[in-house]
């Protein structure tokens, strides 16, 4: 064949060869290359939201979430990243390392920083195992120089310094009764671990500590719901009948939600609101998991739902289980590894600027419930083990409460442990220990009784309120007020 004819200029330039993603010796080397990717995302939203002190979801929602493949590594990967993250941060200081360059990947940064230092050997795959794989020697060095100063001999004990000890709970597990009954889960479920009922709340499981479910097939499609016994109490103790309307104030994640979805064998309407968007679509994820096909999001203000609206006048229970500090259950959450933690766990955390915002949030939130004209159960619920937004809350609505003829009544009564003893009636409330429990939760239930109502009528119909002037003034305050709240 004749070679082709020159015409005096060059041939075009080779299309450049496109540089692969990252180059990998195995399997696992890549497994593990995107699950640092992924725990970085999750590491992200965790720390973006302590920040905020406004979580999308707790540590552990993040990471079983459905856009998370690989979960039990990437799981691994956030934990100890976090636990280690105090002692990375320090390094990274040390070393001037973290440039405005990496700041942008900067949780990256430290998913892999803790595989360099701690973990595994990495492959020298993406540009950010690379700058540190190339800068190995000078982390080593900083943290070397840390084991020094603090006068330790291994990572364990310089761990111990930074960290605040947890204890481990039994795995809780509900089953959701519209998709499964009791015995059938129980079954299912012995087969991978040992089960057993609870026997204080019905359709509760209980399993050894440690065991992990949440791969299980039955956690999956929503069989069971992987909830603590605190949090399973509170949709019972609000004990909704089927047919009936209900309001779920603050429902995200929506597990309380689903929850009151089966205790209703499905029957009736549940309303659940929810202010944030980003906590709609989890709770959009949980119900559809639930199989629950009478609850309707509602995306809003719960404060500023109007009572005299028909689709919430007809309320019949209001289960309230609104923002709070959550420091009843920082373990559960992993909350304790989150930097924000010693922070609001000191001495002072229940007189901070923020526990006092969230209570007066938490108070107008509550007085509003009772304010709705039909509702005969009112559930306020708490994950929060401070008297600020527990009793203290309860306290200041009491005189609007009798006034609407609500009283105070007593969930689970076989209950050992009730509300602290600051003003008469406290007995009727109910808490959880975080030591003994394993989780901190307060419940307070109010009950409506029956008696004879007012009628105020109105060109849109009549409507029933058991108002007296005690009320009506305060309500007339509270409405002109509405418009000036803040949410915390």
């Amino acid at each position: 064949m004749a070679p082709p004819e020159k015409t005096g200029r060059s041939p075009p330039p080779a299309p450049p060869r496109r540089r692969p993603r990252m180059v990998s010796k195995s399997g696992a080397e890549r497994s593990a290359y995107f699950a640092r990717r992924e725990a970085a995302k999750v590491l992200r939203s965790a720390l973006q939201g302590d920040a905020r002190r406004r979580a999308v979801g707790s540590i552990k929602s993040l990471v079983y979430s459905p856009s998370i493949r690989n979960k039990k590594a990437t799981f691994a990967l956030v934990c100890q990243t976090l636990k280690h993250l105090p002692l990375i941060k320090e390094v990274f200081a040390a070393t001037n390392l973290l440039s405005s360059k990496w700041k942008r990947q900067e949780e990256l940064v430290y998913v892999t920083a803790y595989d360099v230092l701690f973990g595994q050997d990495i492959a020298m795959s993406g540009p950010v195992e690379k700058f540190l794989m190339l800068h190995k020697n000078e982390l080593q060095s900083a943290l070397a120089k840390l084991y020094v100063r603090e006068k330790v001999k291994s990572i364990e004990n310089l761990l111990l310094m930074y960290q605040t000890p947890v204890s481990s709970k039994p795995r809780y597990v509900r089953v959701n009764t519209l998709k499964m009954d009791v015995e059938s889960a129980i079954q299912e479920l012995g087969k991978a671990t040992t089960v057993m009922k609870d026997d204080l709340v019905p359709g509760l499981l209980v399993s050894p500590t440690g065991t992990d479910l949440h791969d299980h097939p039955l956690v999956i499609n929503g069989s069971v719901f992987l909830q603590g016994k605190a949090s399973s109490m509170v949709a019972v103790a609000l004990c909704p009948k089927p047919g009936w309307k209900v309001l779920d104030a603050c429902a995200a994640p929506g597990n309380k939600t689903a929850h009151l979805a089966s205790l209703m064998r499905g029957e009736g309407k549940i309303i659940a609101c929810e202010l944030h968007k980003e906590r709609v679509k989890v709770l959009e994820a949980s119900i559809r998991k639930s199989g629950a096909h009478n609850v309707d999001i509602f995306h809003g203000d719960f404060l500023e739902l109007d009572t005299m609206d028909p689709q919430f006048s007809k309320v019949r229970a209001i289960l309230l289980d609104p923002s709070c500090s959550g420091s009843g259950i920082s373990a559960e959450r992993l909350d304790n590894l989150l930097p924000s933690y010693s922070q609001d766990n000191d001495t002072d955390a229940a007189n901070s600027q923020r526990v006092k915002k969230l209570a007066a949030f938490q108070r107008k939130a509550l007085a509003h419930a009772l304010s709705f004209p039909a509702v005969e159960r009112v559930v306020y619920s708490t994950c929060s083990i401070h008297q600020t937004e527990n009793e203290d809350v309860i306290k200041s609505v009491l005189p609007l409460a009798a006034s609407l003829n609500f009283e105070l009544a007593t969930p689970f009564p076989q209950w050992p442990r009730r509300g602290l003893p600051v003003f008469e009636g406290s007995e009727h409330l109910l808490r959880t220990d975080p030591t003994e429990d394993m989780e901190g939760f307060f419940i307070a239930l109010f009950l409506r009784k029956q008696l004879k109502k007012r009628i105020l009528r109105r060109q849109t119909g009549e409507i029933f309120f058991p108002f007296n002037k005690v009320s009506a003034m305060w309500m007339s305050n509270h409405y002109k007020k509405k418009k000036e709240i803040k949410h915390v």
